[in-house]
Formats: C-alpha cells, structure tokens, sequence
C-alpha cells in the first residue's frame, strides 16, 4: 500500500484522530485500561484535542524547560497492517531534525516501538513514569542531535 507523507491541516483533524484511536485499539488493549479504550467519547476527545493542535501554533506545545533535547516526540502510530512498508520511517524522518536532540516517550511494554525508535538511535535514559490520563508505563527515549 503506497502513502505519502505531508504537513497536517486542520481539515486532517478527524482522519488523524481515527488512526490514533484505532491503533491504541490494536496495541494498548491490555496495557491501557478498557474503560479508556471502550469510551464512547474517545474519538470525538481525540479529534477536539487534534483540532486545537492542528489549529495552534505548534510552537505552543515545545517545553521550554532544561531539559536536554531541543524537541519532542509526541506522537507516531501506524496501522499495524501498515508495520513494514515504511510508514513509521517516513513519519519519524519527517517531523525530526537529526541535528537537533530530541526525546519521547514510549510505552512500556512495547516491545516494537522501543525497537523502532533504537534502531533510529533513541537511547532509554532510565527515566520510567506512569501517564497520569491513561495509566500506561512509559520508558523516555533521547536521540543525541548528530553534527
């Protein structure tokens, strides 16, 4: 299946949000709770959550604080019928600068992801938290800005 990759525009909000709930269906059951996943409301919360971003200056959402990386990684999902023909390749190398240090955060377990984001050069920096909306173990990842 071919895909191509471009900037998002508000008119992408409800596309995006299905994909996002579609594919924490098929990865987090077990990991996130059912109520969460099962939540008649889950996709009109996504798609009011990608409208204001879409619609926002995406400066707002960049942490200001000390920390090492420049940027984060916030979101990336792909549908699992689309693991494989690098999509998540073309996403990732879309929205990072390799000159930049960048950080995420990945759930845990998820033993794909955290393979995916290493084979990219994403390091786990022993930092583990609990998400406090969905409950989810997350490992961060930093990718060292390369010259």
């Amino acid at each position: 299946m071919a895909h191509t990759v471009r900037p998002p525009v508000p008119a992408d909000a409800e596309a995006m949000a299905r994909v996002h709930v579609d594919t924490w269906l098929e990865t987090y059951r077990g990991i996130m709770p059912d109520d969460l996943l099962d939540a008649p409301d889950l996709l009109d919360r996504r798609q009011r959550m990608w409208t204001q971003i879409l619609a926002g200056d995406p400066e707002r959402g960049l942490s200001r604080t000390a920390r090492p990386e420049a940027r984060h990684l916030y979101v990336l999902y792909a549908y699992r019928s689309m693991h494989g023909t690098g999509v998540g390749q073309d996403l990732l190398d879309a929205v990072i600068d390799p000159t930049v240090t960048t950080a995420l955060w990945v759930a845990d377990p998820n033993p794909r992801a955290q393979a995916f984001y290493s084979k990219n050069g994403f390091v786990a920096d022993g930092t583990v938290k609990t998400d406090e909306y969905d409950g989810v173990r997350e490992v961060r990842m930093v990718r060292p800005a390369r010259a």
